[in-house]
């Protein structure tokens, strides 16, 4: 088995039972919660280096807007829906940046990964780090909070302020 087929397995049997279970949907690695005014979106980003035997990745998080989303119908989100995203290491834990499969890239596999190791990490920070504090993030208010203590955060604000002032 190698780093890709890892990976594979991650997904089917880790993350879109998961993200399903929270109320997700998904098209091939992108993951989107309707919140209404607008959508959680999760979306695993694998990088140029990867080969079959290393397969590093890491995850954009963010939210979507409706009227900036590229399919109408409003049935498929990509990365390039997000309005607003950051990576996945600032949803977690300080002590959970870095670990046995994880850097400040991202996520790393080999062909030498124990799958159900990886996964008990991944879980670890997915159901500590990520999904809680996205499930705290219901408003375009709480978005703009969160985006705030970080650069060019007052400009997310001021943009979800100025055309979104309904839902602040």
């Amino acid at each position: 088995m190698n780093a890709k087929d890892i990976q594979r397995i991650v997904v089917k049997t880790y993350l879109k039972p998961t993200l399903k279970s929270q109320g997700y949907q998904t098209s091939g690695q992108t993951w989107w919660k309707n919140m209404g005014v607008f959508f959680t979106v999760i979306n695993l980003q694998n990088f140029s280096w990867n080969n079959k035997d290393n397969s590093d990745f890491c995850f954009n998080i963010g939210l979507a807007l409706p009227d900036h989303i590229k399919d109408p119908a409003k049935k498929k989100l990509t990365y390039n829906d997000i309005f607003s995203h950051k990576r996945d290491s600032y949803f977690v834990p300080i002590s959970r940046l870095e670990h046995t499969y994880k850097n400040k890239t991202g996520y790393q596999l080999t062909a030498d990964t124990n799958v159900q190791e990886f996964i008990e990490e991944m879980r670890k920070d997915f159901e500590k780090g990520i999904l809680p504090l996205l499930n705290d993030l219901k408003t375009l208010k709480d978005w703009a909070s969160f985006h705030e203590k970080f650069p060019r955060g007052e400009l997310v604000k001021k943009y979800l302020n100025e055309n979104y002032p309904q839902s602040n």
